[in-house]
């Protein structure tokens, strides 16, 4: 993908049949299916693919066994169906990771062995592999820093793990692949209607050259998560609807703290949560919560009690007790989370289902949803717009179509940091070997090379260091500071690739400075933040 290729093929395109604001896991998605059936189609992101939920998610792709525990079966038999399509869509992403659910009392083992065999069911075919339950020796010895004092055995079960971003931008080459046209940092600003109000496009605005497009298409489709409110309000529609935006905190911590390649699972921590501690990328990741947010931010930052809760439960379970030194990294998600009317929920007990919303304008609004099940997600919207806009029709064909990078078969090493780029990784070495100077790291202390950022601008339409550094490579995820550090080459390097200029390059570092700060964990304040309430 090149931004100004994709540009220009904007610019000659007099209308497109689809054109879907946001580049998350569902606009991705729904562009996938729709330039996989053949329709003409756009996708504009106001930021960067997986800017916001996409990227700061839990890290798994599985049936959720909490919804298991709620009694919403066919949502976890569905998302179980989409996490064995994707283990077979994006092999070089998707890891088959295995979890431990430590029982603390006798008849925890049987109770949550019971309820996996059930999850085991729901997966059928798909299964990535059968729970069982093991003896105290044998849960040490695969995670050896649990807590031991009360420990009795523990239940193992199998979930799908991946890399949120890299499958973001997966996606987006996908699309492109399919004939889709895929812009980041283009922003819409409004809708373009007739006398009748119905939809004719948008208005956007590139976030780089401020150039103003309008941009003809049959239907627009609006999958801006967190943010569909502002698009809905464009519509000026009455649509019965509300977004009830809901937290989720993680704290990443070195790997000493679990030191195994399997998960830990706590079924139920203090508040009836579920916490997970899942290896990633060679650190250990901490969390999630839930808490109600009044309203959304393209960068949330953790609440002090939040922080509080993932460590005052890690340190639990885990016999090294992690503290807020010892925290590489914290961030925080959104997840637009669709509220039932006349009902007074706690956000951790609204479903996780989506919504799927159609304007008498036109507009088609798509609310909700998880990872596991954007592929699915993207199938539903994409029938609805076709009804909707009376387009051509043509049945979606992306359960079994290979993702951008998928290596089909082939053997790779998942421990290796290329790993992760598919395909595209022996282009890299190849980059290398043409090109020493790339090969340097942009940190001593991590593998990611000069190689990998070249790539990022090159092939995946990186333009910011934070493009770069967040999403590109993982590593302000894993090590905040490290990330910090390693900007200045990040910065200089793209600075050379794009033919910009210093001034270019300092406004860029002192933008991914500002925002790199908030995933620092900072001293505890002597002012206690306070929940938020819900709207």
């Amino acid at each position: 993908m090149n931004r100004e290729n994709e540009l220009t093929r904007l610019e000659n395109t007099t209308q497109f049949d689809v054109l879907i604001i946001g580049g998350g896991a569902t606009g991705l998605g729904s562009a996938v299916d729709a330039a996989s059936r053949g329709l003409k189609t756009a996708l504009l992101e106001a930021v960067d693919f997986a800017k916001g939920t996409s990227s700061r998610s839990t890290k798994l792709v599985h049936g959720g066994v909490r919804y298991l525990a709620q009694g919403d079966v066919k949502m976890v038999a569905e998302a179980l169906k989409e996490r064995g399509l994707l283990a077979k869509n994006a092999e070089h992403l998707f890891m088959n990771q295995t979890f431990l659910i430590p029982s603390y009392a006798w008849w925890q083992e049987y109770y949550y062995g019971f309820g996996m065999k059930v999850y085991d069911v729901l997966a059928r075919k798909l299964s990535l592999g059968a729970s069982r339950r093991i003896s105290k020796e044998e849960t040490l010895a695969r995670i050896p820093m649990l807590e031991q004092q009360g420990l009795t055995g523990s239940v193992t079960y199998k979930d799908g793990q991946f890399d949120d971003a890299r499958l973001a931008v997966n996606l987006a080459q996908t699309a492109h692949q399919q004939g889709a046209v895929v812009l980041n940092h283009i922003r819409v600003t409004g809708l373009l209607k007739d006398d009748q109000d119905t939809i004719l496009g948008v208005k956007a605005e590139d976030q780089e050259t401020k150039k103003i497009y309008e941009i003809n298409a049959k239907v627009v489709i609006n999958a801006t998560g967190v943010f569909s409110n502002k698009i809905l309000k464009m519509n000026k529609a009455d649509d019965d609807v509300k977004v009830v935006p809901s937290q989720g905190v993680h704290l990443v911590l070195d790997k000493s703290f679990l030191q195994s390649d399997e998960a830990l699972m706590i079924p139920k921590t203090s508040d009836g949560r579920v916490l997970f501690a899942i290896p990633w990328h060679d650190k250990v990741v901490v969390g999630t919560t839930d808490t109600p947010i009044k309203k959304p931010r393209l960068e949330p930052e953790a609440l002090e009690q939040e922080i509080d809760f993932i460590l005052e439960n890690a340190q639990q379970y885990l016999a090294k007790k992690p503290t807020r030194e010892d925290v590489l990294s914290v961030f925080a998600g959104l997840r637009p989370l669709v509220k039932p009317s006349g009902k007074n929920q706690s956000s951790k007990e609204i479903s996780r289902g989506h919504k799927i919303i159609a304007s008498s304008s036109g507009l088609i609004s798509v609310i909700g949803g998880k990872w596991t099940t954007y592929r699915h997600m993207g199938e539903e919207v994409i029938n609805k717009a076709i009804a909707s806009a009376r387009l051509t029709y043509s049945a979606s064909k992306t359960e079994t179509l290979p993702i951008y990078g998928n290596y089909e078969g082939a053997a790779f090493d998942a421990k290796d940091v290329l790993s992760v780029y598919g395909s595209d990784a022996l282009s890299i070495h190849k980059l290398m070997k043409d090109n020493p100077a790339y090969a340097e790291k942009i940190h001593p202390d991590y593998d990611y090379t000069i190689a990998q950022v070249i790539w990022g601008i090159r092939y995946e339409m990186a333009r910011t260091v934070e493009d770069i550094l967040a999403r590109r490579i993982r590593l302000l995820f894993l090590d905040a500071k490290a990330a910090i550090q390693a900007a200045p080459v990040v910065a200089e390097t793209m600075k050379q690739q794009l033919n910009s200029t210093e001034a270019w390059k300092q406004e860029r570092l002192n933008n991914f400075y500002k925002v790199a700060h908030k995933y620092i964990l900072q001293p505890k304040s002597n002012h206690e933040q306070t929940l938020p309430s819900v709207a």
